[in-house]
């Protein structure tokens, strides 16, 4: 880190969204002052969208905390200092644990778009308190996918859109949303071929929908009966691969025999989509060299969204589109950051089926435990309950579940149900206002930090970001503060550091031959091995790179696990030293560094199911297709619209840019309807509405665009932040969607939430 400020570019990340584009950034008096894109980022080589100009509104937000805050009874917080709070909250959770068991304790969070870095600490903190539940914001969106993918293949895919010959977009708006490297490049690579294709499935007309050769514009809620009509089309006209089936897949035989019973012009019509506009689709799907297909918010915040993952994979793979170029292949992640499996049992040795694993289901209400995390609809049951299984605290990093969650209201009221919150952040969320303690972390841009979101095949990239603004005095890395409530616990000390210290002053092959000493000797060394890393080999790292000590373990196990990929890009060769060489190209690589290069045939071996061989039979979902008819979406008469609530748009950004200064043009939280629907309402251009739904209400501006179908309507996410005015008051620019939402609406299976189908009642409001 440079001590002194210079006019020269130093390299960085957006953390906007997943894909964490490389920038390159300037400078001044503790501000960011200018951003572009770094062209020598392997992953990103330059691009950027506009949404990265908004770095500054981030690292120098009003609300940012230095000092560790404490709840007073009448609400309101005192300062405190880093050892009173970090003693208290120690004493206070290990109360907790003794008296009711780690599994009354939820962690919720572990890092935002672009801070995993600190989340890999937290681990540490969780085993020391036997912690056994955890969420996130996975779990609003990625679970049912996490679950269907786990029983198919039990490896993560990712879609190679830069080679396809056809782009599928399910539920997705990639022009703004991304979801892939150098996307607003690709997506005109795509239309401007005319050998290649785009297909959305959308009910909006979006800013993708309007490049795309085929936009299927389903009726909301519909999505699971376009997909079902294009699997059928592919069986019923014998567009599928049977050889390739046969080769590569079990269960296709359950699955024909589902889509030769789908009447497809039916389907197309409760959908509302053109039967020959499907046929058409489903045809160039069949007929393409290589398909790449995504989802998306779009269909996993909505209805059947577990059964729209299922038909997602099912039109691909009917077709043979895995593991080979263009398609979908499994990206080998620096650090895997889901847990799926294939059920929540498994064999034993015998054969036979073992005891069902602890922890598979949430204490309560005995909901699914998907990827590790229990569904965040059903928090405010988990807590709000006389149960003696009810969670009594929350550990909540880089997140901020009152805003984000469904219930707004109820969240806040089971925040302060609880007998301990804890909440570490760089700022005071609304979630931050409603706990017993607040830590206040360093920024982004003040520490080593990275992401996990490593999705590329076959070229897969890395980036740690040094940190270029000096921390805000009174703040603390994630890595020290995790370090200090271990040892408050009296879980780590002297003893478990020293004899590694020392090696670590020796090179990084004295370390790891001294460190799988102590590992064998210390069942703590391994226990808390984050921890123990950044207490004995953070001090030899280069300046203010310490926190990056846990890369040094995670590249030790990627190159044991990931081999082929690791030798790919260079890393191979005995284990210590292959992963030695990948944290060294790590911390020296300021743009990033290529750690996996795979072959396509490696998708295969991704694959965890008998024989690499991908199921296509679960047996759930096709008992649930089988009575779908029986669940049409429907219109509440009294909440006779739907709302989307959460769309991205050039005028939303990422919850962390708090500052409201960052849009310099129109209105927050403009609800955008159907000209027709509007002219019902007795409503022009700008005009003001109330909506109403089961959960709240709010009032919005208008604006007209035919890009929705009638009845229907949307709110942008990201606003309806509390941010203090120049006056140090608290106001909310714009809607908090999640003040309109109801817990009670999601998916049956994983939990999601329906955000894109909220039924709503709108009036007109005469003045405001």
């Amino acid at each position: 880190m440079e001590t002194a400020e210079t006019e020269g570019w130093k390299k960085s990340a957006c953390i906007i969204c997943s894909i964490n584009c490389g920038l390159e950034i300037k400078t001044e008096n503790g501000r960011i002052t200018k951003v572009k894109g770094d062209k020598d980022n392997p992953v990103s080589q330059g691009y950027i969208c506009e949404k990265s100009q908004r770095m500054d509104f981030y690292q120098n937000g009003a609300d940012r905390i230095d000092t560790p805050k404490r709840r007073k009874a009448d609400g309101t917080y005192e300062n405190i200092d880093w050892d009173t709070a970090i003693r208290e909250i120690a004493e206070k959770f290990k109360t907790i644990q003794q008296q009711h068991g780690g599994d009354s304790i939820l962690y919720y969070g572990g890092g935002s778009q672009g801070n995993h870095l600190g989340g890999t600490y937290a681990d540490s903190t969780i085993k020391a308190l036997g912690i056994q539940y955890r969420s996130n914001a996975l779990a609003q969106e990625k679970t049912g996918e996490g679950w269907v993918q786990g029983k198919m293949a039990g490896a993560p895919v990712h879609g190679d859109f830069e080679h396809c010959e056809v782009a599928v977009f399910l539920g997705k708006n990639p022009w703004q949303s991304h979801g892939f490297a150098r996307t607003r490049v690709i997506l005109r690579e795509i239309q401007n071929d005319p050998n290649r294709a785009m297909i959305v499935i959308d009910p909006r007309r979006s800013e993708t929908a309007k490049m795309a050769d085929f936009h299927l514009a389903v009726k909301p809620g519909t999505d699971a009966w376009c997909l079902s009509a294009l699997s059928a089309i592919l069986v019923q006209e014998n567009l599928v691969a049977k050889a390739w089936l046969d080769e590569h897949t079990t269960g296709y035989a359950a699955v024909e025999a589902a889509m030769r019973k789908i009447n497809v012009a039916e389907y197309a019509k409760i959908c509302s989509v053109d039967e020959s506009m499907l046929r058409s689709a489903a045809r160039r799907i069949a007929s393409a060299q290589s398909v790449s297909m995504i989802e998306d918010l779009g269909v996993q915040m909505s209805l059947h969204s577990t059964l729209n993952s299922y038909l997602n994979r099912l039109v691909w793979l009917l077709t043979g589109n895995y593991a080979k170029k263009g398609a979908n292949n499994a990206f080998a992640p620096l650090l895997n950051l889901s847990n799926s499996t294939r059920s929540t049992s498994k064999k034993s040795n015998s054969g036979k089926p073992a005891a069902p694993r602890k922890w598979t289901h949430s204490p309560v209400t005995h909901s699914k435990v998907i990827m590790g995390l229990i569904p965040c609809n059903v928090i405010p049951d988990e807590v709000l309950t006389e149960h003696p299984k009810r969670f009594r605290a929350m550990f909540i990093e880089s997140a901020n579940p009152v805003h984000s969650l469904a219930d707004s209201q109820r969240m806040r009221q089971s925040l302060r149900a609880l007998e301990l919150s804890v909440v570490i952040d760089v700022a005071m969320t609304e979630t931050a206002r409603q706990a017993d303690y607040v830590l206040p972390a360093s920024s982004q841009f003040e520490k080593a930090e990275a992401t996990f979101f490593n999705l590329e095949f076959p070229r897969n990239g890395f980036h740690l970001r040094h940190p270029h603004l000096p921390p805000r005095p009174g703040t603390l890395t994630e890595a020290e503060i995790h370090a200090r409530l271990l040892e408050a616990m009296g879980e780590l000390d002297e003893t478990h550091y020293r004899f590694l210290r020392g090696a670590a002053r020796l090179g990084r092959t004295a370390f790891g031959l001294a460190f799988a000493w102590k590992s064998a000797r210390d069942k703590k060394v391994v226990r808390y091995a984050p921890v123990v890393l950044y207490r004995t080999l953070g001090p030899s790292l280069p300046a203010n790179l310490a926190p990056a000590a846990t890369l040094w373990g995670i590249s030790q196990i990627y190159v044991r696990t990931q081999a082929a990929a690791a030798k790919g890009a260079g890393f191979g060769g005995p284990p210590l030293i292959a992963g030695n060489r990948l944290f060294e190209a790590i911390l020296n690589s300021p743009s990033g560094v290529i750690f996996g290069v795979s072959q396509y045939r490696d998708s295969w071996d991704a694959v965890k199911l008998p024989d690499h061989k991908i199921n296509l039979n679960i047996q759930e979902m096709l008992d649930e297709l089988a009575t779908i008819d029986n669940k049409l979406p429907h219109h509440r008469p009294d909440y006779p619209f739907i709302l989307c609530a959460g769309e991205r748009r050039a005028e939303t950004s990422q919850t962390s840019i708090r500052n409201p200064d960052w849009m310099k043009k129109g209105d927050f939280s403009v609800m955008r309807i159907h000209p027709e629907d509007a002219a019902m309402l007795g409503c022009t251009e700008g005009d003001w509405v109330q909506l109403k739904t089961p959960r709240g209400s709010a009032k919005a501006p208008i604006e007209l665009t035919d890009e929705l179908q009638r009845g229907y309507v949307s709110m942008p996410n990201g606003h309806g932040l509390d941010y203090p005015g120049a006056d140090g008051m608290l106001a909310r620019r714009g809607v908090s969607v999640n003040e309109l939402t109801n817990t009670a609406d999601r998916d049956p299976f994983a939990g999601t939430p329906w955000h894109k189908y909220v039924p709503v009642h709108l009036e007109r409001l005469a003045q405001i």
